[in-house]
């Protein structure tokens, strides 16, 4: 469950070292769960990297310490919140994907981001 002023760690390489958030746009309750894109602002960016310090960016949510119900009946949960930062088309900026990602995300139709990662749980 991410909710406003979360903190984020972002699972790619576009250069980003924490994300915060600053919106959940088109969420009753403003909470957002894995596969929802949210507002995010970049801070302590590589001076390398494709994404810039205090950067306002689109953020799509891959990993979240809130279990997560399946239709199944099982739940998936992982070790932090992360999320991985992507264009206005849906595409990832980075070139990597870094850690597990939930099933959900492929479900959602982000099937460049499941196909670069590593693991899909």
């Amino acid at each position: 469950m991410i909710q406003l002023r979360s903190i984020l760690k972002p699972a790619d390489n576009s250069g980003a070292k924490k994300l915060a958030v600053i919106g959940v746009p088109g969420r009753l309750g403003k909470k957002a769960t894995v596969g929802d894109v949210i507002n995010c602002v970049v801070h302590g960016a590589d001076p390398n990297g494709s994404v810039k310090n205090r950067e306002k960016v689109k953020v799509l949510v891959v990993r979240t310490r809130k279990e997560v119900k399946r239709n199944d009946g099982s739940y998936v949960r992982f070790d932090d919140n992360a999320g991985v930062i992507i264009d206005k088309y849906g595409l990832p900026v980075g070139t990597r994907i870094l850690g597990p990602i939930a099933r959900e995300v492929r479900d959602k139709g982000y099937t460049k981001i499941a196909s670069l990662a590593r693991e899909v749980i």
